[in-house]
């Protein structure tokens, strides 16, 4: 660009970095050009690799879109958590029979006697949380793990999925009950220290987690000072009984009564291209079952034509008020996307433009 001037105007702007082979594009409103400069405050959005995918443009005018969510929500009497990921079944309990609820609870009862002293097995379903301990887990969705009751609350969780309960998370939590935030953590202490004279040396609370629920968890201690106390490998080992626990129960008509029928809902569109689209919906029980590969059905009014197709959620992000979705586009029929293309691009779809559209969001 030479021109050079004053005044406001709208451009969408290429950048393309001289060290990489990305391509990175954004709207700005150019405040002046001058000397070859263009001065314009900083984006709000940056969308990478429109090259091989057409670009992302705001949801044009007589676009109505509905949403369904094609897999199983239930409405259950438990406590519920807003952020999950779900727990896959490892090796040690791969080849256990999940129809067999009484026989998987025995599995895990010989297998904590080997590392522990003792052991409860809780489900949320005529007791209700009522502890400090069954109350942080209810909450969060994560374990409470202290390998020795004389050490204090983990500082970090290393592990991926961040499933454990730290100093920071357990101190909130108390805050949240009433507790002064300048003495939550004397208030931590002192639960520690009530552990320490109760003869638990190294204590152990996994949730048991189906879907969004809360459903349970399992409980181990050590009592003997003798023994080795719990590490990672025991917390990894509970997840996976507590994950074959939930399924077990998920296969055997647990949760039948709570199940409901698939219905549609509304987002908002944030933007939208011929193979994906970017919505947002309000934080709710809806929300935390809409996690990255779940599948939606989308269907799209338009010029009074409707087009409908699965798309999968391939990211998520979430600030105060609302959850954001990237869709991918799976199954729309070559007669829908042209229409849909020419709908909102207005220009017909190309065989070269048709190569573009791969499964790109």
């Amino acid at each position: 660009m030479t021109q050079e001037g004053e005044g406001k105007f709208t451009r969408r702007i290429t950048i393309i970095p001289t060290n990489t082979c990305h391509k990175i594009t954004f709207p700005i409103e150019i405040k002046s050009l001058k000397d070859g400069y263009i001065i314009a405050d900083a984006p709000k959005f940056l969308y990478r690799n429109l090259a091989r995918s057409y670009s992302r443009i705001n949801a044009p005018p007589g676009l109505d879109v509905q949403f369904i969510f094609l897999g199983e929500r239930y409405n259950l009497a438990f406590p519920w958590v807003s952020e999950y990921e779900q727990e896959e079944i490892g090796e040690i309990v791969r080849n256990m029979d999940p129809r067999n609820l009484s026989g998987l609870i025995d599995q895990m009862g010989a297998w904590v006697q080997g590392c522990a002293d003792g052991y409860k097995f809780v489900i949320f379903k005529s007791v209700k949380p009522a502890s400090a301990e069954e109350r942080v887990i209810a909450k969060t969705g994560k374990a409470l793990y202290l390998s020795s009751t004389q050490d204090d609350f983990p500082d970090s969780d290393p592990h991926p999925k961040k499933r454990l309960i730290t100093k920071e998370i357990f101190e909130r939590y108390l805050e949240s009950t009433g507790v002064n935030p300048a003495y939550a953590d004397k208030a931590a202490a002192r639960i520690l220290d009530g552990k320490f004279h109760k003869g638990i040396f190294s204590d152990l609370w996994v949730p048991i987690l189906f879907q969004e629920y809360v459903i349970g968890y399992i409980h181990t201690w050590i009592s003997d000072r003798d023994k080795k106390p719990f590490d990672y490998t025991v917390v990894d080992t509970l997840f996976q009984f507590a994950a074959v626990l939930a399924y077990s129960f998920h296969i055997n008509g647990f949760f039948e009564k709570g199940k409901i029928k698939s219905t549609s809902f509304e987002g908002k569109v944030i933007d939208i291209s011929a193979s994906g689209l970017l919505f947002a919906h309000p934080h709710s029980a809806l929300d935390s079952s809409l996690m990255p590969d779940a599948e939606l059905m989308i269907k799209f009014s338009a010029l009074k034509r409707i087009v409908n197709t699965n798309a999968r959620i391939v990211r998520r992000y979430r600030d105060n008020s609302h959850s954001y979705f990237g869709c991918r586009f799976l199954d729309m029929t070559p007669e829908d996307m042209r229409f849909f293309f020419e709908f909102l691009y207005g220009k017909p779809l190309t065989d070269k433009d048709a190569g573009f559209l791969s499964g790109q969001v």
